[in-house]
């Protein structure tokens, strides 16, 4: 059995505006935040042992390696990198729009929910060089070196050759010929059971971690008069964010960060929802219009809202359309390591979750 560790993020506090300060909205400086370690795993050929409230980071030319644990580590918004045991990775540049690993040993699986325009994450994997600017699902491997597309599209530069490779399609990186060809999607294994289960429990925490962010009823940022963070009070593009693009939140209630959209809501490729602030509030929070019959024909009239305020109490289970539920683990707000202390939690009545859902381990990835 694994020792289970919380690790959180080390994440630059944005500069707020006008998002108040107990949202806990949390902007990563830097691709390579260790959010989560199971077992044994490596920073620098050091054990990698948490501290309260502080965060791990993957810099530039460091190597994370796994014994007999697991990792995950955040890169750009949206976008998760899962090591699985004795696996490793070097960092080699850490910039938001331009991030790339070097596969050195073992397995991983990148799961991008969402990425800017403007962003690319590169892995070097082997001979093969894969560029990654969909949402979708990819598995790697070093032995035997190959790429599976379970979810999304990759651009691979291999032996002076440029192909595409759509989902459902693999890849080696050895061999004379450099072809993409078809695998069986179902054929998975514990890495990709893992990183589904981590998917879900990311998506779970986004529902509080994005009312947090909203900071309802707080005076015109409350129903009503709210806007998404990434927006600001003004409108569009006039907010802490330069353009629409989610950013990683820091929930204190499950102890990691997750992924929160700038706008509306999403779905993960593995069939999970993600929540704006304003959307998640529309959803679970806004008072629901009460309709009251009219004299005149005996139709309905106006709506009008009830007096009190959205529940504050929490939200358990993921909302999602993925048919692998698992068995959930229950998350903890214990500490984390690395070189950031966390800001403290917000005091808004934001809401336990409880872990998971209920379920069998899940399956292979859905189509």
């Amino acid at each position: 059995m694994y020792r289970r560790w919380f690790s959180g993020l080390c994440l630059t506090i944005g500069v707020l505006g006008a998002v108040p300060v107990f949202a806990q909205t949390v902007i990563g400086a830097k691709s390579g935040v260790i959010n989560w370690v199971e077992g044994d795993v490596f920073l620098a050929d050091k054990p990698y042992t948490m501290q309260p409230s502080q965060f791990g980071e993957v810099k530039e030319n460091m190597v994370l390696r796994t014994e007999e644990g697991r990792a995950e580590v955040l890169l750009p918004p949206g976008v998760v990198l899962r090591m699985g045991e004795k696996s490793s990775f070097k960092m080699i540049t850490n910039r938001l729009i331009d991030t790339r690993v070097e596969l050195l040993t073992g397995s991983g699986v990148i799961e991008i929910d969402d990425i800017a325009k403007e962003a690319t994450v590169t892995v070097v994997c082997k001979d093969g060089t894969v560029s990654l600017n969909k949402v979708g699902i990819y598995r790697f491997d070093t032995e035997p070196a190959r790429l599976k597309v379970f979810k999304g599209a990759a651009e691979v530069a291999l032996r002076g050759e440029n192909l595409s490779v759509a989902a459902g399609k693999m890849i080696v990186f050895s061999g004379a010929v450099a072809t993409a060809e078809k695998f069986d999607i179902a054929d998975t294994d514990s890495l990709d059971h893992w990183s589904r289960r981590r998917g879900e429990l990311l998506a779970n925490a986004n529902i509080s971690a994005a009312k947090q962010a909203g900071g309802y009823g707080s005076g015109g940022y409350g129903y009503g008069g709210m806007q998404d963070p990434c927006y600001g009070y003004g409108g569009y593009r006039t907010g802490p964010f330069a353009r629409p693009w989610g950013t990683w939140g820091y929930n204190p209630y499950y102890g990691f960060g997750t992924y929160i959209p700038c706008q509306g809501s999403m779905m993960s490729p593995y069939g999970y929802r993600y929540w704006s602030p304003y959307s998640v509030y529309r959803a679970f929070y806004a008072p629901r219009p009460v309709y009251t019959p009219t004299m005149n024909g005996g139709g309905f009239g106006t709506p009008s809202y009830s007096s009190y305020g959205g529940t504050s109490g929490g939200y358990s289970g993921t909302v999602g359309a993925s048919s692998g539920g698992f068995s959930g683990a229950s998350a903890s707000s214990a500490g984390m390591s690395g070189g950031s202390t966390a800001g403290s939690a917000g005091s808004s009545a934001a809401g336990g979750h409880s872990g998971g859902g209920g379920g069998a381990a899940g399956g292979g990835h859905g189509k």
